[in-house]
């Protein structure tokens, strides 16, 4: 890993929100509450402290360059998923790429069946939490046992000052078919909806930005429904293309991890965030850099088989202008 970011002025009205999927960032110890068998040491993946401090030490470069181009800083919040528990949000930010910032984290303990959270890591010197609180998506199997996934994660605080909420997500997969499992992540961005119009009960000019790795396009019909529903804008919208998204899949391109926001951000005001700009994260040194999945994201395992790389997504973000 080569600093490539160095010397670029700091902008001090300019802030950057990220989000970031960690791939199964596991701790290293046996919890009989979670499906953790596969990252143990002695599990088939041979997920041993050496790996596990060098998937830190790779993440920790990743988030810390997050927007740096254009504000010349870290990032002031960033949505994480895919964490097992709190031990290895605290192991992240104690790692050698961000131990020098003032990072702190929200976070909460789910139903996830994988054992697997979102968070919200957030530098205090930017950043000033007021509020935090979860939700938790009813759904159901086939069967019509509980299927539990992910709760929702909303963060509300000050970002220089300005109040402004995170919504936080990880919506279903679609390993048993993108069809067949719609109805979840329907109900997640239904989910999303409630909170966005109880915000806006409490103060009708909520600043709102909804981030995550939704598994869905900015095109499907979850996400559709926020932008057109709620009057949100989703800048990831023009970003995909068949050459560029944030995940790489059966020979394809997808743009599951997003970041919207609300439309006030568009505001002209000497002294409140507007929108600056959005974009995906995708620097070469998170790219696999050759084979026949050149250019994808350098993941830590393929199947079971260590790779060594950072995460099979690339973060995202959106940078705020005063």
């Amino acid at each position: 890993m080569t600093d490539t970011f160095d010397n670029i002025p700091v902008r001090h009205n300019m802030q950057t929100v990220a989000f970031y999927n960690l791939e199964n960032l596991f701790d290293l110890r046996d919890n009989k509450h979670t499906n953790d068998n596969d990252f143990l040491p002695i599990s088939v993946k041979k997920w041993t402290p050496k790996r596990y401090k060098n998937k830190l030490r790779k993440l920790g470069f990743a988030i810390s360059n997050i927007g740096r181009k254009e504000t010349g800083k870290h990032p002031a919040i960033v949505g994480l998923c895919e964490v097992e528990n709190a031990k290895v949000i605290e192991d992240l930010m104690a790692s050698k790429h961000l131990e020098d910032y003032n990072y702190s984290y929200v976070h909460y303990d789910s139903l996830d069946e994988r054992g697997i959270d979102v968070a919200l890591l957030y530098d205090t010197n930017m950043f000033k939490v007021s509020a935090s609180e979860t939700f938790t998506i009813k759904l159901t199997d086939e069967d019509g046992s509980p299927d539990y996934t992910r709760d929702i994660l909303l963060v509300s605080g000050l970002l220089d000052g300005e109040l402004v909420h995170v919504i936080v997500n990880h919506w279903s997969s679609r390993r048993e078919g993108e069809k067949e499992t719609e109805y979840k992540r329907l109900a997640s961005s239904n989910k999303v909806g409630e909170i966005i119009t109880t915000l806006r009960l409490e103060n009708n000019d909520a600043k709102i930005i909804v981030i995550g790795d939704f598994n869905d396009d900015p095109h499907s019909n979850s996400i559709k429904q926020l932008v057109n529903g709620f009057d949100m804008f989703n800048p990831m919208e023009t970003l995909r293309s068949y050459s560029r998204g944030t995940t790489y899949h059966g020979r394809q391109w997808n743009l599951f991890d997003q970041v919207l926001i609300s439309t006030n951000f568009f505001k002209t005001s000497d002294s409140l965030f507007e929108f600056y700009t959005a974009n995906i994260f995708d620097e070469n040194f998170l790219k696999t850099f050759n084979g026949k999945f050149k250019g994808s994201p350098f993941r830590t395992y393929i199947g079971k088989r260590y790779n060594g790389g950072y995460s099979d997504h690339f973060p995202v973000y959106t940078v705020f202008k005063k």
